[in-house]
């Protein structure tokens, strides 16, 4: 056995062993968070905290956008909510007027149409701050929600110690082709394997983009900090969602997930799409996993087993795989037991999510992992050398899948929220420019 086998066995058995422990108490305790919830009935709907629904939208397809405004006006919460669509200086402003116009007669909706692209975040601060009901749901413009969602995140909610919560994302698009279809299941592992287990503690270290819910008093204690990120001197403007959550469970609240909230989104039918949207995601997580990494000791020893096996099971997976393709390229011999373990893994895992969600698509999943190998983990590396690049990769877009501000534009605030300037020749009472 040479050096470079003995290297890439050592490198797949210590991270199937990493991953044993992982999944095994991600199994047990995400199983233990995953029983409905209970509505609460009888409450005078003049009690129920008012909601303001957040929409920003930056050069989205109308009819996607049209799909997302029609979930919005048909929830069926009891109590009060309003819901601000902010136009981010959108290029095809004329092609998605037209569906604005639809609800400009509904005193629900009101639309903030930004003169230029100032990026998601500030996007979301100018509706914030024109804004006043008790808690606020972000929805990102290319995401469709269930029409009971505000009224199961509310009940979440209830709890004056949870400060966010986040709904079950699926794939809008997921029968498109392969690449969809994989994105779904891998969506319904995050949420239901990993966002699930975290719950169990109230730490859901992200309550994803596309559909999250916040409490407004502690989203007003900590916007100067949202607002003012920076990594290395230079703003960072993508990664929000990770970013507030961190902050949330910096400030002592709980962070929670309820599956039964159902968003469906758009996400990426082209694997150079998909690598994009995954360089965007991986760097955010590696800027905040260090934010994160102070909050660990107060919270259950899984969620410090979580966040080894998110950042040293890949750097494990990267050495057995380079170790291979070295051995094969120099001996032109096959790393035989590197693969048979990392094959094994690889069913063992697709078995028992099939087995969890009940449908026996999920050993597809398993292609997935050749993703995840050649792709994925190389990614991984350049995100690291990479982590001051704040480029959004996507300007543009129209459909690049979830958690996307598609701008990455960085002026100054004054410039967006304290002028009445942004909003210039009123056509309506609700449908500002």
């Amino acid at each position: 056995m040479t050096l470079l086998e003995t290297i890439g066995i050592a490198a797949a058995t210590l991270h199937a062993l990493l991953s044993a422990i992982y999944k095994s108490m991600q199994a047990f305790y995400a199983s233990k968070a995953s029983g409905s919830q209970p509505r609460s009935k009888g409450i005078d709907p003049a009690h129920l905290p008012s909601v303001d629904i957040i929409v920003p939208c930056f050069n989205e397809d109308p009819a996607i956008l049209s799909a997302c405004l029609a979930s919005l006006a048909g929830q069926d919460y009891g109590g009060k909510f309003r819901v601000y669509i902010v136009d981010d200086g959108s290029s095809n402003r004329e092609a998605i007027l037209p569906v604005h116009g639809l609800y400009t007669s509904d005193p629900r909706f009101e639309f903030l149409l930004l003169p230029k692209n100032v990026g998601k975040r500030k996007a979301q601060i100018a509706a914030i701050e024109r804004s006043c009901g008790d808690l606020i749901l972000n929805v990102d413009s290319d995401t469709s929600i269930a029409s009971d969602v505000v009224t199961l995140l509310v009940e979440k909610m209830r709890d004056s110690d949870v400060g966010a919560a986040m709904g079950q994302l699926k794939a809008s698009n997921r029968d498109q082709n392969l690449l969809t279809r994989l994105i779904d299941m891998e969506y319904w592992l995050a949420c239901n394997d990993e966002r699930a287990a975290q719950a169990r503690f109230g730490a859901v270290m992200c309550c994803c983009g596309p559909c999250a819910m916040y409490r407004r008093s502690a989203l007003l204690l900590l916007l100067d900090q949202y607002q003012t990120q920076l990594y290395r001197g230079k703003p960072s403007d993508f990664g929000e969602d990770r970013h507030l959550t961190i902050l949330m469970l910096s400030a002592g609240f709980r962070t929670e997930y309820v599956p039964e909230a159902i968003a469906k989104t758009v996400v990426p039918d082209r694997i150079g799409s998909y690598l994009r949207q995954q360089l965007r995601w991986a760097r955010s997580t590696f800027r905040d996993t260090l934010l994160a990494l102070p909050l660990l000791p107060s919270h259950n020893r899984f969620l410090t087993l979580d966040a080894i096996h998110q950042n040293i099971g890949p750097l494990l997976l990267a050495v057995s795989s380079a170790t291979g393709i070295i051995q094969f390229v120099l001996t032109a011999t096959m790393p035989g037991w590197t693969i048979i373990i990392i094959a094994s893994m690889t069913m063992v895992r697709c078995s028992v999510a099939a087995y969890r969600a009940r449908q026996i698509r999920f050993l597809a999943f398993s292609i997935h992992t050749l993703i995840n190998l050649f792709m994925l983990i190389p990614l991984k590396g350049f995100a690291l050398l990479t982590l001051s690049n704040s480029d959004w990769l996507s300007r543009g877009s129209t459909a690049d899948g979830p958690a996307i501000a598609k701008g990455n534009g960085a002026p100054n605030e004054a410039e967006i929220v304290t002028s009445e300037s942004l909003f210039v020749g009123d056509t309506s009472s609700r449908f500002r420019r």
